[in-house]
């Protein structure tokens, strides 16, 4: 296992974390063995926004013992009263979710309370309205929420509500698809979508990863809105090579799903490279490093992918950008203009022009 430290809360927390989207599929001795899974495979996030209320002793059963060693993930919003998942931004009923919640946890405080699923504007302001929000920062205020999280699709409204609120991670939907204007979920441009993981690695603020295979169409070629499938390996990778993201959040509902997510960490970096994504990117992301390192090896020994990413991130204003840039063991300067990486480029960036730009930038 991996871990990445969340900046504002010091959290150390697995690139693979748990999803809970399908867990609710299994049985209950499948379920607390598939946590149990992925728990001794060293994941120690768990989302609870999940579709059905008996997740939720699951969880209890399988980390009650070990609950100091984990982090959740709940949802303020996502009510589960009536068995199901139900949506909500009424105080009265949420406090009332949160606590039966809790009590199936077996635990009596969250890692992370999230404002749930803020799509549109409008339900941000009626998230306050309702005395939702007032909730959550009391329970902050209390000890019981320790840090405050956000989950959103939509990159306008995340930019207002990282405005107005303190948020130290935000749950966003992360794959090529949606980055590149394909499915359901896929709201904002490129470049929107691209300014939301800069801020958010700026900032310090961590990104949690939902639908990281776009619901699972990303890895079909009949389903695919590219017509290509990716592995769940190449979707995850691409995920964790954003900006600002600190974890996956893939669903799983057994031990064998389990035991091929964990498989990630041993797969070689060939079963990881998503540069095919660069066949089928739009117009607009023509041009642009996406730190796919496909160009890779440089004869230099230049790494190109990160080179870029901090740059990018300099540019947005990270004032840690260019201290991590000027740890590199070699620099945009020491290019030689061979053309190998221009050559590789699947997104046809010309790194040998990038590399002067970045080199003049840094000077």
């Amino acid at each position: 296992m991996e871990y990445r430290i969340n900046r504002r809360t010091g959290d150390q927390i697995s690139v693979l974390g748990f999803g809970t989207s399908y867990i609710a599929n299994a049985t209950e001795k499948d379920a607390v063995e598939t946590i149990e899974k992925a728990y001794a495979g060293g994941v120690n996030y768990f989302d609870l926004a999940t579709a059905e209320a008996r997740t939720f002793s699951y969880f209890g059963t399988a980390l009650g013992s070990v609950r100091e060693k984990v982090l959740y993930q709940i949802h303020f919003g996502a009510d589960y009263l009536a068995g199901t998942y139900g949506w909500t931004t009424d105080a009265e009923t949420i406090k009332r979710s949160i606590d039966w919640q809790l009590k199936n946890l077996k635990t009596d405080y969250i890692d992370y309370g999230f404002i749930h699923c803020m799509d549109e504007i409008s339900d941000w302001q009626e998230y306050q309205q309702n005395g939702a929000y007032r909730l959550l920062l009391d329970m902050k205020e209390q000890g019981m929420v320790r840090h405050i999280g956000l989950s959103s699709h939509t990159p306008a409204t995340i930019q207002t509500v990282l405005d107005e609120a303190s948020v130290d991670v935000l749950m966003f939907s992360v794959n090529p698809g949606y980055d590149y204007q394909k499915g359901e979920y896929a709201k904002g441009s490129v470049g929107e979508r691209a300014a939301i993981y800069r801020r958010c690695e700026a900032e310090g603020i961590g990104i949690s990863v939902m639908k990281p295979f776009s619901g699972g169409q990303l890895l079909d070629d009949s389903l695919s809105p590219f017509g290509q499938a990716l592995t769940q390996y190449q979707c995850m990778q691409y995920a964790l090579d954003r900006p600002g993201v600190l974890t996956v959040l893939p669903g799983m509902s057994s031990v064998e799903q389990a035991e091929h997510l964990l498989g990630f960490f041993e797969a070689s970096y060939a079963e990881k490279d998503y540069s095919r994504i660069g066949s089928f990117s739009p117009a607009d992301a023509v041009g642009h490093c996406v730190y796919c390192n496909h160009c890779k090896p440089c004869p230099v020994g230049i790494d190109i992918g990160l080179v870029n990413k901090y740059y990018d991130l300099a540019q947005n204003g990270d004032s840690m950008a260019a201290e991590h840039y000027y740890g590199l063991a070699f620099h945009a300067e020491d290019c030689l203009q061979c053309g190998h990486c221009n050559h590789r480029c699947p997104f046809h960036m010309d790194q040998m022009a990038r590399m002067g730009e970045i080199a003049r930038y840094f000077r």
